[in-house]
């Protein structure tokens, strides 16, 4: 296989492997294409290497940049952005664990949370089915809330952050 297919190839699989992660296809595609630059891409050049609009660049940078895998960086003498995507993996996929975190568990926590406060208390047969069925979701949120956010702060921890590195 070529260099130019392979990179097609790449860029066209992490696209479609975004979408598991919560974000949009062409997101993915201009991640993979700054993770495999070896040098800052500037809108322009993700433009004309995806085939997207400006618009769809832009936003898509932007989301990108908030999600912490990509950064924006200031070439001496340029009046464009530059962008260049975390190329530490395991840096990666712990800034996709804390979105996910963010966008599925705590609106889930807060949710169930909240919808257990009924007011007659689980009274009645079907009101008490609710509560403690909202009380079995709000335990499992609550253990993978915990689990998540150790497994965001062992990779801040040096040694913990080496040590779970051996396993990957």
């Amino acid at each position: 296989m070529k260099f130019e297919e392979a990179k097609q190839e790449f860029i066209q699989s992490w696209g479609v492997l975004g979408t598991q992660w919560g974000i949009n296809r062409t997101m993915a595609q201009i991640h993979a294409l700054l993770l495999i630059a070896p040098d800052a891409l500037c809108a322009d050049d993700v433009m004309e290497q995806l085939q997207i609009s400006r618009g769809n660049a832009n936003m898509n940078l932007r989301e990108l940049i908030d999600w912490k895998l990509v950064n924006k960086v200031l070439k001496p003498g340029e009046r464009k952005e530059f962008f260049q995507a975390e190329k530490d993996i395991w840096k990666v996929a712990m800034c996709i664990v804390q979105e996910r975190k963010k966008k599925e568990f705590d609106p889930l926590l807060k949710t169930v949370t909240d919808l257990k406060e009924i007011e007659d208390g689980g009274a009645s047969k079907e009101s008490a089915e609710f509560l403690e069925t909202m009380l079995s979701i709000e335990r499992f949120a609550l253990k993978g809330d915990k689990a998540l956010t150790g497994l965001v702060a062992a990779s801040d921890n040096w040694f913990t952050g080496t040590l779970l590195k051996l396993f990957k």
